[in-house]
């Protein structure tokens, strides 16, 4: 069916990698990041600039013997200057340091916020596939309960119950008309929610299941994994280093710099009455620059950026920390899940079982009209509970994958492609010039 979305949760997945406009967006920026690597190299290439110049001059000269001479020249001049920096305090070397430590830095947070849009796939998903169960559930409480409200009032014609039964059984309808109409203002809003993240509208979605199988067996060992593997730590980590090199940077406005520039220019002038009509010139010249005193400013850099690598350090502490917390909250909420949902299932049967032996005494004329409602309101919050608990299975074990740092498609095997964001790195980190990204724009 054209436009339809996926079966499985697993297709959802593949959808929302591709086409996600979040994930989409962060791989442009990774991208733009690249070109700061080519841009710190530039320092080591020569630079190029050729001139022209031409107009029209008038000129008028007063002789000895009072007369007056006037001419109209057409003076241009033409050349080509070459610079190249020796020596610039390592600048240009930590400069390229930095923008690769950067474009590190920059992968790690694109994989983070690849996890997050996996995540918030697989929660899309869940939710309405969740309230998809509700819907019908409390389709199917509302059938139940008409066939009671139905059944009371036979039984009210017939003399054996009063108005009171009635009239709880009209106002268990009700409250389950509203029930239902909550319920599908819920899978409207899940399924707007879905189309967001994924891309399309749900459509026939199939059970999914959790994914304890790639997580880790322990939660020492998840713990030990999401800190050497997630990416926001890998990211500060990186960030670290680009913080370090940055010191690095300033430090080298101190030093001295040399460049040596070679030119070559010719100059034409239309007057016949000099010596010369044109100028060839050529030269080579070098220069050294030793910074004395610049208002402090270099001493002030430096100084600043050491403060921003401490600052980056304790930023690194601060996420293993939030790490660890997020590791040990998404593991103990996967366990609690477990628990959870076989609760839940038992609640079930027991509800179900409950209310056939509650119909039956009711037949019998030792429950009353009441106790049915209740038993089968009882029946519809378990099922619901059930629904909801099997949901939270699912997300929760997809949660703690990502607060590992493993939800990917490397470890889900899902059937796409893996953007690499290095085949960019490559194409751009030694391109000379062109203006056209490799994309074609």
């Amino acid at each position: 069916m054209p436009g339809a979305a996926a079966a499985s949760l697993e297709d959802a997945l593949v959808k929302a990698y591709q086409t996600n406009p979040q994930l989409n967006a962060d791989r442009a920026r990774q991208r733009a990041a690249d070109e700061n690597v080519p841009q710190a190299l530039a320092g080591y290439r020569p630079q190029i600039v050729a001139s022209l110049s031409a107009g029209l001059q008038a000129v008028r000269n007063l002789l000895p013997d009072n007369t007056v001479q006037g001419a109209t020249l057409r003076p241009w001049t033409v050349g080509v200057t070459v610079t190249q920096v020796l020596f610039n305090g390592y600048r240009t070397a930590n400069s390229v340091r930095a923008a690769e430590l950067q474009v590190r830095s920059g992968r790690e947070a694109l994989r983070n916020v690849g996890q997050g849009v996996l995540l918030d796939a697989v929660t899309a998903y869940m939710n309405v596939l969740a309230n998809q169960a509700l819907v019908e559930a409390q389709r199917s409480n509302v059938a139940v309960l008409r066939e009671i409200q139905g059944t009371t009032r036979k039984r009210l014609n017939a003399g054996d119950v009063t108005p009171t039964d009635t009239a709880q059984a009209d106002a268990r309808l009700s409250r389950g008309l509203a029930d239902l109409n909550a319920a599908e203002v819920a899978l409207a809003i899940s399924q707007a929610t879905y189309a967001q993240v994924i891309g399309e509208a749900p459509h026939q979605l199939v059970p999914a299941s959790p994914v304890d199988r790639f997580s880790a067996g322990s939660l020492a060992s998840a713990n030990e994994l999401a800190s050497h593997q997630h990416p926001t730590v890998l990211a500060a980590g990186y960030d670290v280093d680009v913080a370090l090199t940055t010191i690095r940077i300033a430090e080298g406005s101190l030093l001295p710099t040399i460049t040596a520039q070679a030119s070559a220019s010719r100059s034409m002038q239309s007057d016949t009455s000099l010596g010369t009509t044109g100028t060839d010139q050529a030269s080579i010249t070098g220069q050294v620059n030793v910074p004395i005193y610049d208002g402090g400013t270099a001493a002030s850099q430096t100084r600043q950026a050491k403060e921003l690598a401490s600052q980056s350090r304790l930023v690194l502490e601060q996420v293993r920390n939030q790490l660890r917390t997020a590791v040990s909250g998404a593991w103990v909420s996967n366990e609690g899940t477990k628990v959870a949902l076989k609760a839940a299932e038992s609640e079930g049967r027991a509800a179900e079982i409950a209310l056939q032996g509650v119909r039956r005494e009711a037949a019998g004329g030792q429950r009353t009209t009441i106790d049915v409602l209740n038993a089968q309101q009882e029946l519809t919050n378990a099922r619901s509970r059930q629904i909801l608990a099997q949901r939270d299975r699912v997300i929760a074990s997809y949660t703690l994958l990502s607060a590992v740092g493993r939800l990917d498609v490397r470890t889900l095997n899902l059937n796409t492609p893996d953007y690499l964001p290095d085949v960019h790195y490559h194409q751009v980190r030694d391109a000379w010039h062109g203006v056209r990204t490799p994309s074609g724009q």
